[in-house]
């Protein structure tokens, strides 16, 4: 895992100007920029992060640290397809929901497995593994994005 967090911080730099451009990239399909605050420091962060759109909402496997900086209801800054938005973050806790969101979230887009270690043996979602993320933190976060004003 802290093998995986080092790739994931390599990654993230060049992920961070690209969907940083004020226009859609191919990334951006699938990749989101959320815009946070540290909670302790106050200091600022962009964190690139999958996401699935599910109706009205976006849903994003939520299994780092970044989101310890995420306040449930409070609107989040987000570059999306290019263009800044805001958006109220839900976090997703009961397995069961998790479990279905994230067969909602794999059916949609089937690289989000390689972001989401849960699978079992068979390639499909192991509940054990589900269940054991959830009790140590893991959840979905369903973000409600907010209208612009006329």
């Amino acid at each position: 895992m802290r093998r995986r967090a080092r790739v994931m911080s390599l990654v993230n730099v060049p992920m961070r100007l690209i969907l940083g451009l004020p226009f859609p990239t191919p990334l951006g399909g699938a990749l989101m920029l959320l815009y946070l605050t540290g909670r302790k420091t106050a200091k600022r962060y962009k964190q690139p992060v999958s996401y699935v759109r599910d109706g009205d909402v976006l849903l994003t496997p939520g299994g780092g640290r970044w989101k310890l900086n995420l306040r449930e209801g409070e609107p989040v800054r987000i570059r999306l397809r290019g263009k800044i938005v805001r958006a109220r973050p839900e976090f997703v806790r009961n397995a069961d929901e998790v479990e279905r969101l994230l067969h909602r979230m794999a059916a949609a887009n089937p690289r989000i497995t390689s972001f989401v270690p849960l699978t079992g043996a068979g390639g499909g979602l192991d509940r054990g593994k589900v269940e054991n993320a959830v009790k140590h933190g893991f959840a979905i976060i369903r973000w409600h994005l907010e209208r612009p004003r006329p």
